[in-house]
């Protein structure tokens, strides 16, 4: 069940999200027009949450904070949601205040209604969410990616959505080249914005992981970082031993070689292991080298 409500001069100057008039007067005729329908009491049980949602931590301790807020004072702002099929509603925007009510016992929320097609809900779900939520970084460039990707937007065509420069687009998505534990450290706060941008200097995984350990213990500032960075960058690795042949792998070669006649050769590791490689040219070489085995079963 929902109820409409007017709203008033005084309440719609206090909601950012409320234009008086219709949003497409200012919007690039290659963006999406939703229109801002009304505003609505609406049941929270008939609201579906955004499959297009980027937000993928919720801070309970925050959420239960918003909960007895809403318990005191009520929502202060309204959610958005776009009308579905069979009378529910697909949220847009407001996934922590919906969350927030339904813990503090709320039965119905108050929301703009808004209208769009697939296509536009994507798009609003992604953007207004970006927008208007305290998203960690990887979640930002997670979110610009997909709508590069599932949007079919330009860099430059996502900077004009987003209202950001496009070399601050370019440098989010470039987090995505960030190994899985970079990613993690940024999730996590151990690290910001400024050391992953220092950290993609390293082209190395390995390279990549020693300089995040040495950050993290060090507990370095992004200048520090950067420090660190390029002197690891600068430094050329050791070159690896060459494994020596024993005793026990030349005995094996010349046997493969000398005796069975064998294009074969022992390749020992750096902890104790190896192997044995034996090459053939064609099938009837293999059949070969399988008949001078069969002779040691006999």
């Amino acid at each position: 069940m929902t109820k409409k409500q007017a709203l008033g001069r005084g309440l719609g100057a206090l909601i950012s999200d409320a234009p008086a008039t219709d949003s497409r007067e200012n919007t690039p005729a290659s963006a999406p027009a939703p229109v801002v329908v009304s505003v609505e009491e609406i049941d929270v049980a008939l609201i579906d949450t955004n499959p297009y949602q980027p937000r993928q931590h919720f801070d309970e301790e925050a959420l239960a904070e918003l909960s007895a807020s809403i318990e005191q004072i009520g929502i202060v702002q309204p959610i958005t949601v776009c009308a579905g099929n069979d009378g529910r509603y697909v949220l847009i925007a407001g996934e922590r205040r919906l969350r927030a009510a339904k813990m503090a016992g709320l039965k119905t929320i108050p929301a703009f209604t808004r209208t769009a097609d697939d296509q536009g809900l994507l798009e609003m779900g992604l953007i207004e969410n970006i927008q208007r939520e305290d998203l960690n970084a990887m979640e930002v460039a997670t979110t610009y990616q997909r709508l590069i990707d599932e949007c079919k937007l330009t860099q430059e065509q996502l900077a004009d959505r987003v209202g950001k420069k496009r070399a601050t687009v370019t440098n989010y998505l470039r987090l995505l080249k960030l190994q899985g534990e970079v990613q993690k450290a940024l999730i996590d706060k151990q690290i910001d914005m400024g050391h992953a941008r220092a950290l993609l200097t390293l082209d190395q995984p390995k390279l990549q992981l020693l300089a995040l350990k040495r950050i993290v213990d060090g507990d370095l500032s992004v200048r520090k970082a950067e420090e660190l960075i390029k002197t690891m960058a600068a430094e050329k690795p050791a070159p690896m031993p060459k494994p020596m042949l024993g005793e026990p792998e030349e005995y094996l070669r010349d046997h493969l070689i000398n005796t069975m006649g064998l294009r074969a050769d022992v390749k020992p590791g750096l902890k104790g292991d190896g192997k044995i490689v034996i090459s053939y040219n064609n099938p009837d070489e293999l059949d070969m080298i399988l008949e001078k085995f069969d002779k040691f079963k006999e």
